[in-house]
């Protein structure tokens, strides 16, 4: 990683831990979706960036794409359901993701995947989270973002104005409703100097 993480100031001034959620902004999209977007929700989120980076067996992967084998463009690590996750933070994450969404999820968060961006070169193509249920079903997946603030982008399939996100330092970003069907996202490549950001993602069980 070519860029040193530069630290959020105001991280260093509260207690680590996730707030409260109340201060969730909705945004309703399109043919049922939703984004729920809370800026600075976890404190202590750029020394947990450090114990991630430092403790997670981060590892790369390489996929088949049309005639030839890739290198994956970030690193990767998947806590299955009922694995320890790497950090009480991030179970403590979890709970309070639990606690606020599980009425309207119908069940409770199962998993957390892992990404670290490591510089600009770094990114995720468009894609919708349907691998298993969230092919079909109404599903939510919660990002948590740590790190270098790196956007989010959102498009419609079948074409329309899309949206951007720039989230790290603690910021939470949320798809819900039809959103992995019905709605792409990506992590675009920058030309920019980038410092490095993880991504957590909380998904219910069966939902890749």
């Amino acid at each position: 990683m070519n860029e040193a993480l530069q630290a959020s100031l105001l991280d260093l001034t509260r207690q680590p831990g996730p707030g409260s959620l109340d201060g969730l902004q909705r945004t309703e999209l399109a043919r049922g979706a939703w984004i729920d977007v809370l800026p600075g929700w976890l404190t202590g989120a750029d020394e947990l960036f450090s114990r991630l980076l430092a403790v997670v067996p981060w590892r790369a992967e390489r996929r088949r794409m049309y005639d030839r084998v890739i290198d994956v463009p970030r690193l990767l690590c998947f806590y299955a359901e009922g694995e320890r996750l790497p950090d009480p933070l991030l179970t403590r994450a979890m709970q309070a993701l639990d606690e606020h969404y599980e009425a309207e999820l119908g069940e409770r968060f199962a998993t957390a995947g892992l990404c670290l961006y490591r510089d600009g070169r770094d990114s995720v193509a468009w894609h919708g989270d349907t691998i298993g249920r969230g092919s079909w079903q109404d599903t939510i997946v919660a990002i948590l973002s740590l790190g270098t603030p790196r956007p989010l982008l959102l498009r419609p399939l079948g074409g329309g104005p899309g949206l951007r996100y720039d989230i790290g330092h603690g910021d939470l970003l949320v798809m819900g409703g039809s959103c992995q069907r019905t709605w792409q996202h990506a992590i675009p490549k920058s030309a920019r100097p980038t410092g490095p950001r993880i991504s957590v993602q909380f998904r219910p069980r069966g939902v890749r």
